[in-house]
């Protein structure tokens, strides 16, 4: 029997989908409901099946200057990895609601 602690070998990955939390568009700012959508979709490709693996994180921070204020945003992608794709994934990267 499989040991479920095990991570996935990188061989064994065929599928990675890139889920991005945060923005740093200064003229579009997140909203918290949007940036809430983009951490249960991480959350469900983590937890759901088949099961996920963080393999990666990219990090973007832009810094911007408003008047005498500046403005500090973060945008954080995290790459997981599947051993196969998950049904519930369009062909475009999208996670279909349900």
């Amino acid at each position: 029997m499989e040991d479920r602690k095990e991570k996935p070998l990188v061989n064994d990955t065929r599928y990675v989908k890139i889920v991005t939390i945060g923005g740093i568009d200064p003229n579009n700012p997140l909203t918290d409901e949007k940036q809430r959508v983009q951490v249960e979709l991480l959350n469900k490709l983590l937890s759901g099946y088949p099961r996920g693996t963080i393999i990666g994180k990219d990090t973007a921070i832009g810094r911007y200057m408003l008047g005498e204020h500046e403005l500090c945003m973060q945008r954080t992608s995290y790459h997981v990895a599947f051993a196969r794709k998950p049904e519930d994934i369009d062909e475009f990267g999208q996670n279909i609601p349900g």
